[in-house]
Order: C-alpha cells, then structure tokens, then sequence
C-alpha cells in the first residue's frame, strides 16, 4: 500500500511513519521541515504547504490513501485544520484518491461526560471549533474517512492495547499514547470496517 501522511514531522507523525514502515507500507512523508525525518527505503520525503493546493494534489498523486495528523495552533482561534482538511479533500477528489483516515481529538460530538468534560470542552473549545470544521468537510466529502478522536495524548510505549468506541469515549478513560494513537491510524487505513466512522480512543 502507498500512503501518504500529512503531519509526518510532529510527535504523532513521526510514529505514524516509522509504523506504516513497519508494516510494510510505502510512505510518503509531506513536511515543512524536512530535518525532522531522515529519508530511508521505501520513505520518500515531500516538502511542501498543506494550504497549497498545487503541492498537496501532485503528492497525493498516485497514493492508495492517507493518512493525516496535522494539528494546529494550540487553543488560539483558527481555522486552520478545517481549511487544511479543505485543501486535502479537495485534491484527493481531483486525483482519484478515495480513503483518508484523519487523527482529531475527543470532544468534537459534545460526547465528553460529566462537569470534567464539561470544563475541558470549554478549555479547548477554539480547537474543537476547528475540528469539527474538519470534521464536517469529511462527512461531506463522498470520500472513505475514518476519523480517530483520542482522548489526552501522552508519551509512551506502542502497546497495541487500548479501547475504541464509534459513540462517545471509552468510560473512565483519560488518554493514550501518542503511539497507540499511530497504531490505530495504522491499523485503520488498511481496514474497510472503519470506513465512515468516528472512533474515540483510550485506554
């Protein structure tokens, strides 16, 4: 399989990379900076800018999917994630690619529990904002999403165990590694079962 990854440079990307690797998979890896990876078999590096349509559709050329881990910029106001997506979209339908499975965050569908979901929604509400833009791009989009909603990511080791729902979060979850997190965008983007869902993720 031909993926390519968007995000590939950050602490998820990164994973994300060295796991599709790992499985075989030939990558694509579409950076800013590209001093963050090194080039290794069957690791092509692309540089380029996401919002940039002309670089984002002669990368996503020729791929069988992808897969994106882009994030924005912390909890200011922006757009930018959905007007990212946009972009994506927008070239994958040009040039035939059909699946695309995207990393997000909990929180999108109002599905935090409870006044401790209530109080992070609030916190984060500018990103979530963001997100579900994102979100809404895909659903309309005509394209095979998958959509992952981990709760708070942390450093730790690839386990491969962790839960996954298609309605709300895991109960009683707080995070999950940033590595488990790759695994399943992994794991996902070879598997036709998650094709139009939303996952949440925890331990």
């Amino acid at each position: 399989m031909k993926v390519i990854i968007f995000g590939a440079s950050g602490r998820t990307g990164q994973l994300a990379v060295a796991q599709a690797l790992a499985a075989g998979m030939e990558v694509t890896a579409f950076v800013r900076n590209p001093q963050a990876l090194a080039a290794t078999a069957n690791l092509r590096i692309v540089i380029g800018q996401v919002l940039n349509y002309e670089d984002v559709r002669q990368a996503i050329a020729g791929q069988d999917a992808v897969v994106s881990c882009l994030g924005g910029p912390g909890t200011q106001v922006s757009t930018v994630i959905t007007e990212m997506t946009g972009t994506i979209v927008q070239a994958m339908q040009a040039v035939g690619v059909k699946r695309i499975v995207q990393m997000s965050s909990a929180g999108i569908h109002d599905e935090l529990p409870g006044i401790v979901g209530k109080f992070v929604a609030l916190m984060l509400k500018n990103p979530l904002r963001d997100h579900r833009g994102a979100f809404a791009i895909l659903a309309q989009s005509g394209l095979e999403y998958t959509v992952a909603r981990p709760l708070s990511l942390v450093d730790g080791p690839l386990t491969g165990v962790y839960r996954e729902v298609e309605t709300g979060v895991p109960a009683k979850a707080r995070n999950i590694a940033r590595a488990d997190v790759a695994h399943f965008l992994i794991k996902a983007v070879q598997d036709e079962t998650y094709v139009g869902e939303s996952i949440g993720l925890a331990y």
